[in-house]
């Protein structure tokens, strides 16, 4: 049942959902890395890392998306290198656009990440290791478990960024259907298109309820993991 939608819109949401989901499983990972070094470390150039992890929330998306254009563009010195080493090319593919939701999504799944790794008291893991716990099964059955709505949290509200990411993608890996185009540059593609207003409404209809799903979902996978890890 197409339910109103075009073959190409079901296409564009069919990528959206590949994007968003390849962008928190590459993502997510670095991003506990990193909220454990900003949480945990102390190492020359933390407020640098910290301050790099956090730019794409402030920049214009269409910037990050022009840096990594010429950073890895097929001229760009990364992208030639993955290009030429790999066989990987990034942009104008979708794999671009897997890049460009994991950047701008990263601060977004970092962010609670990092939170809740602070809120862990240090006495919990100093009991375990005096146990006799190494520091990896100190790190598997105790810290990761009292994280873990934060983790939830983080990979839900990354998956949603990843989901309607636009300005970025659009700079980087352009607007092409059927490669490119996610549910965002199908609405935009749409509104550039007299008539179609009807078309890019029904898309509208179907990333805000997307959204609101990512939201309520993050909420609801977070309170359970809570009330998992108290015992309730």
């Amino acid at each position: 049942m197409s339910l109103g939608f075009s073959p190409a819109d079901w296409q564009a949401f069919g990528l959206s959902l590949w994007v968003a989901l390849w962008s928190v499983a590459l993502g997510g990972p670095l991003a506990l890395a990193a909220a454990f070094a900003l949480a945990r470390g102390r190492f020359w150039g933390r407020g640098l890392l910290n301050l790099i992890v956090h730019l794409p929330l402030v920049m214009p998306p269409v910037v990050t998306g022009y840096l990594l254009l010429i950073s890895f563009g097929r001229r760009g010195p990364v992208g030639e290198f993955l290009e030429q080493v790999f066989g990987l090319v990034l942009s104008f593919r979708w794999t671009g656009a897997v890049l460009a939701a994991v950047i701008m999504a990263f601060p977004l799944m970092l962010r609670p990440m990092r939170q809740a790794i602070e809120a862990v008291n240090p006495r919990v893991e100093e009991m375990a290791a005096s146990l006799g716990a190494g520091p990896w099964t100190v790190c598997r059955t105790v810290t990761l478990p009292l994280i873990m709505p934060g983790i939830v949290i983080g990979a839900v509200m990354g998956f949603a960024k990843a989901l309607g990411e636009f300005g970025a993608t659009i700079t980087f890996v352009a607007n092409i259907p059927g490669q490119t185009q996610t549910l965002a540059g199908a609405v935009h593609a749409y509104l550039s298109v007299p008539g179609a207003e009807g078309a890019a409404l029904r898309l509208v209809g179907l990333s805000v309820a997307l959204s609101v799903l990512a939201l309520v979902g993050a909420e609801v996978l977070g309170r359970r993991a809570a009330r998992r890890i108290s015992g309730a």
